[in-house]
């Protein structure tokens, strides 16, 4: 690396998204500098969610065993409406999904940021800076010059790349003059968080009330904490609703007094956003910073987690000199279309949770009751589509779609066996010691695709199937640059 360049990637934003896409790129041997305006971790609760993929890839940052070891899991998220019918029901969250991990995991964001910075602080490559804010950047081309605010005064810092992962109100992307597709969701809600002392007085499903005189939500979080979360009716403040006495009216029906304290209360206005660009030069977003999606799927810090995994390869790969620049501009188009479905997902929930109308209320009703009757109400949320098209073998068997996590009978996961990077998986490859206990589930894979061998991207996605040669040689190829995956 030259020395006019303090770091190959720059991070602005310490969160989840931007601490793991650091803890990947410091794992592939790229120097990383994560500068974070605050000067500690946030200590109060905000996301409450990480799926099995999530999950995954927090494995492969070093964070997913500190992360479980404080969450839980819920086995059910049911809708209901104001008499407490059941319109609506999705069971097995607590099973073993895809990524090899539990389905739906809750948890406690300050923990998840304690564990992902415990893992990036074990990276010699890594240096997170708090209390670094940025103030303004140039992107000359080769690089970018950023400017800072510190505890020790300002500071300039030069990288190779920036990537702005500092959320909704991201002063990168605003930097970059690059506006949002506002897709039609704004939704203020009460958000109160406790601790909880009696959890037997406590809902053990996830709620969805699809009550029109005050829609509301009740969900688990890591051990010890609950959440409610109550829409704000027309008329009502911020600051009334708020209040002490307004909590207090609000909870009084879940008959919690006594079982649980208050630790916070605030209110956000729930959106459904997604910026129109990703990429702008030397400049990325990343999370929040390119998209926001309302709360009910539990897919706001998943999606930063998954932009974070598609990324952390591209910006290595290019860093590294082992792919051209041009790899950089399939990460919007890949992640968008997942993104808009996860969003369109959250939509539709909120919609039906957040109906106001008596009238339309009664009909969403019937309608699910109708379905119930004809059997044909879903058993689970919709499965979300594959990447879009980018850095794929167009056509070959299963690409874009996400490659499972096997397990094996001791549980130990394919993904501490095979390690980070890219994989080469040929059937002769499966009667090796290490592979042997996957070898059904993989043999499976490829037979399922009549596939002798195929290639996963180190985000786990399917790059193609075939041949080992032929995936070896389209792989160098879609690289622009020798590139060999692990065999």
């Amino acid at each position: 690396m030259s020395a006019r360049y303090d770091c190959d990637v720059l991070i602005i934003g310490g969160g989840p998204t931007g601490v793991t896409l650091a803890a990947l790129l410091a794992m592939a041997g790229v120097r990383v500098i994560v500068a974070e305006k605050e000067s500690a971790i946030h200590p109060l609760p905000r996301a409450a969610h990480i799926d099995h993929e999530g999950m995954r890839i927090l494995q492969e940052a070093g964070a997913a065993e500190a992360v479980m070891a404080t969450s839980r899991s819920a086995d059910r998220y049911e809708f209901r409406n104001a008499r407490g019918k059941l319109l609506l029901s999705f069971d097995g969250a607590g099973q073993m999904g895809a990524g090899g991990w539990p389905v739906a995991n809750m948890i406690h964001q300050p923990s998840v940021e304690a564990a992902l910075r415990g893992a990036l602080a074990g990276q010699p490559s890594a240096d997170l800076r708090s209390g670094w804010e940025m103030l303004a950047f140039e992107d000359d081309g080769d690089g970018i010059t950023a400017e800072f605010a510190t505890p020790e005064g300002d500071r300039l810092l030069r990288a190779r790349w920036l990537v702005g992962a500092d959320g909704a109100r991201s002063p990168v992307r605003k930097a970059c003059g690059i506006a949002f597709a506002d897709l039609g969701f704004a939704e203020a809600w009460l958000v109160v968080d406790v601790l909880v002392d009696d959890p037997a007085r406590l809902p053990t499903a996830n709620l969805q009330i699809c009550d029109p005189e005050r829609p509301t939500t009740c969900v688990l979080m890591s051990a010890g904490r609950h959440r409610w979360e109550f829409m704000i009716l027309p008329g009502e403040s911020p600051e009334g609703i708020s209040a002490p006495d307004s909590v207090a009216r609000l909870l009084a029906p879940w008959n919690v007094e006594g079982a649980v304290r208050i630790e916070r209360t605030a209110v956000y206005t729930f959106r459904a956003r997604i910026a129109r660009e990703w990429r702008k030069g030397r400049v990325l977003l990343a999370g929040d910073a390119a998209h926001q999606t309302p709360p009910f799927a539990g897919q706001g810090l998943c999606s930063g987690l998954r932009d974070a995994a598609n990324l952390a390869w591209k910006l290595a790969a290019v860093t590294k000199g082992e792919a051209d620049a041009a790899l950089l501009d399939t990460y919007q188009p890949e992640r968008a279309p997942h993104l808009r479905a996860t969003i369109d997902m959250a939509v539709m929930m909120g919609r039906m949770v957040c109906t106001t109308s008596s009238l339309g209320a009664w009909v969403r009703d019937l309608k699910f009751d109708l379905a119930r009757r004809l059997g044909k109400l879903p058993e689970g949320p919709p499965a979300y589509p594959p990447l879009g098209e980018g850095a794929f073998l167009a056509g070959s068997p299963g690409e874009r779609s996400y490659f499972a996590q096997a397990l094996a009978s001791d549980g130990t996961r394919l993904d501490d066996v095979l390690g980070p990077g890219a994989w080469l998986i040929d059937r002769a490859d499966l009667g090796e010691a290490r592979l042997a206990p996957f070898a059904p589930a993989l043999t499976a894979w490829l037979d399922a695709h009549g596939a002798q061998a195929v290639l996963v991207r180190p985000d786990r996605h399917v790059f193609a199937s075939g041949e080992r040669g032929d995936l070896l040689q389209h792989w160098q190829a879609m690289m622009g640059a020798p590139s060999a995956p692990n065999a």
